[in-house]
């Protein structure tokens, strides 16, 4: 009976922390909006917590992106774009372990955003912030990386 229950607190302690190490926060973050609109002005990281990043990103139309390990959700809160996930990466190059970028893609899924959309992108998707014709597009990069 003692051996099962090390076993069962040998496997919730391995379970804590394969959880903590996968973009989940280890403390209460609170940041006052005027930080938040400050940060949103110029683009930049809000909360950076084991894992999870949190950036505020004001950006016109962009290169191609993939990311090896991160995982986005983008919630839109001004502008508009042409946005396009998938696709096959054209004259791709790296430009950081994990990172690659290219000037456009072959294919992908066409996607119109605005104000109050939310778009999640996985890993290893290529995403493209394609065309911007309200020149920027306001959004908050959730991010998590394992």
């Amino acid at each position: 009976m003692k051996l099962t229950a090390i076993v069962a607190l040998a496997v919730v302690a391995f379970a804590v922390t394969l959880v903590a190490a996968r973009g989940v926060p280890s403390t209460v973050t609170y940041i006052p909006h005027d930080k938040v609109n400050a940060t949103m002005a110029k683009g930049g990281q809000i909360i950076g917590d084991h894992g999870l990043i949190v950036l505020a990103q004001r950006r016109g139309a962009g290169e191609v992106e993939v990311h090896e390990k991160t995982n986005h959700v983008f919630i839109i809160v001004e502008g508009e774009a042409t946005f396009v996930t998938g696709g096959t990466l054209v004259d791709a190059r790296e430009t950081a372990p994990g990172q690659r970028r290219a000037p456009s893609v072959k294919g992908g899924e066409v996607h119109h955003l605005s104000k109050g959309d939310v778009i999640t992108i996985p890993a290893k998707t290529p995403h493209w912030f394609k065309e911007v014709p309200t020149q920027t597009i306001a959004y908050y990069a959730v991010n998590t990386e394992p």
